[in-house]
């Protein structure tokens, strides 16, 4: 059977089909974006069979009386891929130098900063809807979803180089209950044990929250450094490093970062060393709007807290933060951390000073405070509560480039 017309990209990515089609699986669009990606490279071998069945499923919606094969829906895949234009802000690099996984994907922290030393994305994964959003729009690929499910781990590729994961942190933060493994959140770590176990990557790459290293009196951090060094045989680095003291960005965020090579792959693994801290030369002012914000980011004169807020708040040169009955303000002149906590409405988000009044940060600021490319990267029309959220969960981009640009020093 012959194709009637061409069918596009559009309707087999766009949203009529999305909002109107009850797909069969959960894995097509993820695949779908994915080989398209990847089709000039092996990886796209991965995703090739889903992503055909994906079209397949276009095309019975589009001609609801006719009956299609899979060979026709392959010849459609591949008419798209001849049209198919990378035309999202951040789409990678068509040669690589190394390749990587982006595990708890987020916003793409990890895959902005590792793009720009010549990576190649061969998989993501982000459970989120919201966030998921964020990085097609970025990236153009759609991340698959739950990578704790066996389904999902099946379309990660052999042969990647690097494995990347921010990890949820929720169950080790000082902010929330401290359960640690006994959180089913904390267990996701071990996850990431059974996919280096099977794909035996050259570099491990994770980040978490300093709290991470204390928790369980050390127990929990020991576990992890453990399982890398003694179940999976890799080798081990790790160190607190902070947003300010080495991306050159103004907030004071503090994280555990852990690079773990395999030895029988990088021999030289003993010359990696984590950057040296640089001097702050940009101030909160490189970070912030200078035009007046829209009226929902300022607090009114009549505002129960508004008397205490004035008072307090009276330097346009930090960012201050409520905390209950009283406000803050940070004395280095710096943007306090960012965390998910923002996105839970009441007053979580940092605050300062213009010269239209006091505020709130808006999520585009945010965004810029995690070292996103703002001129560039794009910010979908999301709840302010879920772009509050992304950024307060995402990493720092130019303080995790900052250590990949070591990783690849010594690959």
């Amino acid at each position: 059977m012959k194709l009637k017309e061409k069918i596009s990209i559009e309707e087999v990515n766009g949203q009529i089909f999305e909002t109107r089609l009850v797909e069969a699986s959960e894995y097509g669009k993820a695949a779908f974006t994915h080989y398209l990606h990847n089709y000039q490279n092996s990886v796209s071998q991965s995703y090739k069979k889903e992503a055909i069945q994906h079209v397949k499923r276009a095309l019975e919606y589009k001609y609801p009386n006719e009956d299609f094969s899979a060979v026709i829906a392959e010849l459609a895949l591949q008419q798209i891929i001849f049209d198919y234009k990378k035309d999202a802000p951040f789409p990678g690099p068509v040669k690589s130098e190394f390749t990587f996984i982006d595990l708890f994907a987020g916003i793409g922290g990890f895959r902005i900063a590792l793009q720009n030393l010549g990576g190649k994305c061969v998989f993501t994964s982000e459970w989120d809807v919201q966030a998921k959003k964020t990085y097609e729009v970025n990236f153009g690929e759609v991340p698959f979803g739950d990578i704790t499910k066996d389904e999902t781990k099946k379309f990660i590729p052999d042969g990647f180089d690097v494995l990347c994961a921010g990890f949820p942190c929720q169950a080790f933060s000082i902010a929330g209950y401290q359960k640690g493994f006994a959180d089913t959140r904390g267990t996701l770590f071990f996850d990431i044990e059974q996919i280096v176990d099977k794909h035996k990557p050259k570099v491990v790459f994770l980040e978490n929250v300093k709290n991470l290293v204390s928790h369980d009196n050390g127990n929990t951090f020991k576990i992890i450094i453990d399982t890398l060094e003694n179940r999976l045989g890799y080798k081990t680095f790790a160190r607190v490093l902070n947003s300010a003291t080495h991306a050159n960005v103004a907030q004071n965020r503090e994280r555990i970062f852990i690079v773990a090579f395999d030895p029988t792959q990088v021999k030289n693994y003993k010359k990696f060393k984590f950057p040296k801290p640089i001097r702050l030369t940009k101030t909160i002012h490189d970070f912030l709007e200078k035009e007046k914000q829209d009226d929902i980011f300022y607090y009114k004169e009549g505002h129960r807290y508004y008397p205490e807020l004035a008072e307090t708040i009276i330097s346009k040169d930090t960012v201050y933060q409520w905390r209950r009955v009283y406000v803050r303000e940070n004395k280095s002149n710096l943007c306090p951390t960012l965390t998910a906590n923002m996105g839970l409405g009441g007053h979580n988000v940092p605050l300062i000073r213009d010269d239209f009044g006091i505020r709130k940060l808006t999520p585009k600021e945010c965004f810029a405070f995690q070292g996103y490319p703002i001129d560039k990267y794009i910010i979908p029309k999301l709840a302010n509560s879920k772009l509050y959220m992304q950024a307060g969960n995402s990493v720092t981009t130019t303080l995790v480039e900052r250590i990949a640009n070591q990783i690849i020093q010594v690959l």
